[in-house]
């Protein structure tokens, strides 16, 4: 058995970051956010912060991407794409801070900072003005700060869009592409620092079985017209999996 292979399988709270996958993928299936938010502070408790970023970023790279075709039909591209110029400029700056930081710090700051912005997201905070370009550009680079420093490149986003006129699909449709914009920009600069350890990457392979299983059973599940009953399902989960990385159990 190849030596990174072992390693893999012999990863502590295997069958937990399973699970984790699976119930990251359910909410992204039928929300279009959240991978990131449930799956985080569950893997901050068993893998280091670049460990857990790695093993995040492989396994969601790949099983969203069947959401693509129809996430091009239903959203806007050119917004998609402000936003990821704005997570180029803030992405390094992210991943520098998070190389300042020790594993407890990382998970106080992965769980943290999902329950305030689940507060946020459940008290209605919402931007209220113009959904200008140069809004959105500051969006994306608040989400790719996020993104480098503690995984989460969705929520300044999704706040942004939760408060405009567009359709749910198109939201979910922007989230969606943006998500995959994110990560591919968070990849390269991991690969480019020399963050990217083989273990890691193969445990993240191995993670997209269920991940795309929860995937396929949340965009099965989706309903357009009980979007807000999914919507606190979904912060049911996120929360519960936010508690549980508090590094307060041990």
């Amino acid at each position: 058995m190849p030596e990174s292979l072992a390693a893999t399988l012999a990863t502590e709270g295997l069958l937990f970051l399973s699970i984790g996958a699976f119930l990251a993928g359910i909410v992204r299936g039928f929300t279009g956010f959240g991978t990131a938010m449930v799956f985080m502070p569950i893997a901050a408790q068993f893998l280091g912060p670049f460990g857990a970023l790695t093993t995040m970023l492989v396994m969601d790279l790949v099983a969203p991407l069947m959401h693509v075709p129809r996430a091009m039909r239903d959203g806007q591209p050119s917004d998609v794409l402000r936003l990821g110029a704005g997570a180029v400029f803030a992405v390094p700056m992210g991943v520098f801070l998070l190389t300042l930081i020790e594993p407890v710090t990382f998970r106080w700051g992965v769980s943290l900072t999902v329950l305030v912005l689940l507060v946020l997201l459940v008290a209605g905070v919402r931007y209220r003005g113009v959904l200008s370009k140069r809004l959105i550009y500051v969006a994306g680079g608040f989400g790719g700060l996020l993104a480098g420093s503690v995984g989460l490149p969705g929520p300044p986003v999704i706040m942004l869009y939760m408060a405009s006129t567009l359709p749910v699909s198109a939201v979910r449709a922007n989230l969606t592409l943006y998500l995959i914009v994110a990560d591919l920009i968070l990849v390269t600069v991991l690969w480019y620092g020399g963050f990217l350890v083989v273990s890691t990457l193969a445990l993240g392979v191995l993670m997209i079985a269920p991940y795309l299983a929860g995937n396929w059973a949340g965009a099965k599940m989706f309903r357009p017209e009980a979007e807000r009953i999914y919507r606190w399902v979904a912060y049911v989960i996120i929360v519960c999996a936010a508690i549980s990385g508090l590094p307060i159990w041990e």
